[in-house]
Formats: C-alpha cells, sequence, structure tokens
C-alpha cells in the first residue's frame, strides 16, 4: 500500500497551494460553482497537483470532487473500475474562504466499490490520519480506538448537518435536542468531524448528503477505530453507493438509540435490519 506516499502528496499540496492561500485569498480567487457552494484557485490547484501524482503511484480513476462538478460521469468509475482515486483537494471551503482553520485534504483508495485506504491531513491543525482496510486507524504514528458512547442519551454528544435534511426531519431534529448533552451542527467539514468521532468530542454524526470525497476517507478511517456507518436502514456505507441519509456512531448501540431519538415517527428509517 502506499501510506507514506500518499501522505507526503497531501502535505506537498497544502503546502504548495492551500496555506499560502490561507487568510490570504484575493476577491478573484474565490467563486461558485453552483448556488452556495464554493471554489477556490486553492482547491482547483490542489486537486490538480494531488491527482497528477496519485496517478504516479496508481494508473486509475480520480475522481476529484472538482473534476466530477465538470464531468459528473467520473462517478462511474467508483462502480466500474478495479481501483479508484477519490480526492477532496480542500474538505471545509467555505471555512477555508472564512479564515477558520477547520479544513482538511482528503484521498480515499477504493477497489470494487470499497474502501480499502484513506487518508485526511488538517494543514490548519497540523494533525493527519490514515487508515487501510484490517490495518486499524492511525494518527502520527498512533494506532486510534473509538470507546463506546454514554449509554444514556442526556451524555450523549453529537452533530447533526441539517442543512440538507427535508424539512419534516430537520424540525423534528430541533425539537429534540435538548434530549441530548449537546447536538450541534458540526463544524461543515466531514474531514474534521470524522476525527472528532475518534477523539470522543462527538459521539455521532448525522449526514443527509453523502458524497464520496466527503465520507469513503472519514467512514473507514473511525470503522477501523471501532466506531459504526450505517445508513439509516441498518446497510453498511460504501462509495459507490449515492443514496442519501448516513449515520456515524462510536458504537451499535449508540447509533441504533441515535436513529430512534432523531427519526420522526413513523419514518421509513425506523425499519432496520435486525
Amino acid at each position: 500500500m502506499y501510506m507514506d506516499k500518499v501522505t507526503e502528496i497531501l502535505h506537498e499540496a497544502a503546502a504548495t497551494a492551500i496555506l499560502p492561500r490561507f487568510q490570504a485569498l484575493a476577491a478573484g480567487e474565490i467563486t461558485e460553482k453552483s448556488p452556495g457552494e464554493l471554489v477556490t484557485v486553492a482547491d482547483r490547484e490542489a486537486e490538480q497537483l494531488i491527482s497528477r501524482r496519485l496517478r504516479e503511484l496508481l494508473d486509475a480513476p480520480v475522481v476529484g470532487e472538482e473534476a466530477t462538478a465538470a464531468d459528473p460521469g467520473l462517478l462511474r468509475a467508483l462502480r466500474e473500475a478495479p481501483a479508484a482515486w477519490v480526492v477532496d483537494p480542500l474538505d471545509g471551503t467555505a471555512n477555508f474562504v472564512e479564515g477558520r482553520p477547520e479544513y482538511a485534504v482528503q484521498v480515499a483508495l477504493v477497489r470494487e466499490g470499497r474502501t480499502v485506504a484513506c487518508w485526511i491531513v488538517q494543514p490548519a491543525l497540523g494533525r493527519e490520519f490514515t487508515a487501510e482496510l484490517g490495518g486499524g486507524a492511525w494518527s502520527s504514528g498512533v494506532r486510534l480506538h473509538r470507546e463506546p458512547a454514554p449509554a444514556e442519551p442526556e451524555r450523549i454528544r453529537g452533530a447533526a448537518l441539517t442543512k440538507y435534511l427535508d424539512p419534516v426531519v430537520r424540525e423534528y431534529v430541533e425539537t429534540v435536542r435538548s434530549r441530548f448533552a449537546a447536538l450541534e451542527s458540526g463544524t461543515k467539514a466531514a474531514g474534521v468531524d470524522y476525527p472528532r468521532l475518534l477523539t470522543g468530542e462527538v459521539d455521532f454524526l448525522r449526514y443527509q448528503r453523502t458524497l464520496p470525497w466527503d465520507h469513503a476517507p472519514g467512514a473507514l478511517l473511525v470503522t477501523e477505530a471501532g466506531a459504526v456507518v450505517q445508513r439509516l436502514d441498518g446497510t453498511g456505507y460504501r462509495p459507490d453507493d449515492d443514496r442519501t441519509g448516513l449515520l456515524v456512531a462510536a458504537d451499535q448501540a449508540c447509533w441504533a438509540r441515535v436513529l430512534e431519538l432523531i427519526t420522526p415517527p413513523g419514518d421509513a428509517a425506523r425499519a432496520v435490519p435486525q
């Protein structure tokens, strides 16, 4: 596997294209690729550098966030190619634009629709995380393990990105916030929030959109540390599955408790296979 080499590539991209522009972006270096979705020159330059260097390691299709915005057909590689790279050159672009340090550079290697390795670098926070399928989750040489969450909901802390939820579900989530020790909106960067689950800052994460560049790296990272990442029907996460809805939790018992608490009565998401 290419664990150290890919980590080096992400640090190179950060040093070359991202960090020099952090808190120093010019107005002309920020645009909207779609309503409310920002992209910067740093995103594009970092993706180009990372994609080129990854192909030098393994000549496989690269499903990059910015390239896929221009050509959605690239997503087919996750279902059809024997191997594919997934690249998020700057996860948390809005934070980056606002000068906040909660952003990350992410890569995953997918084989036959399954994530087999991942890399997450948080340039402004000085942290890095890696995982290999069956090889555990690591941060700077230290193996990571997530302990079970508290059993009592009032001691559980979570984050739910409600922006993309169905309005009925969003309204219901707002009504149940008081049942938890905390229910925040998260950092708006999956590459920061997934590692927060491993440090114990949160016990669960609720997402609606499940774009592969956002979730393929973090999902492998936390599952290799003992956490649970499942669709709302209880099936496991795969980056080649384009369904929406994802619940990440410290352990299976926590996952089931949280699903019950944040799902509106009668919602089909309650029908979880046993």
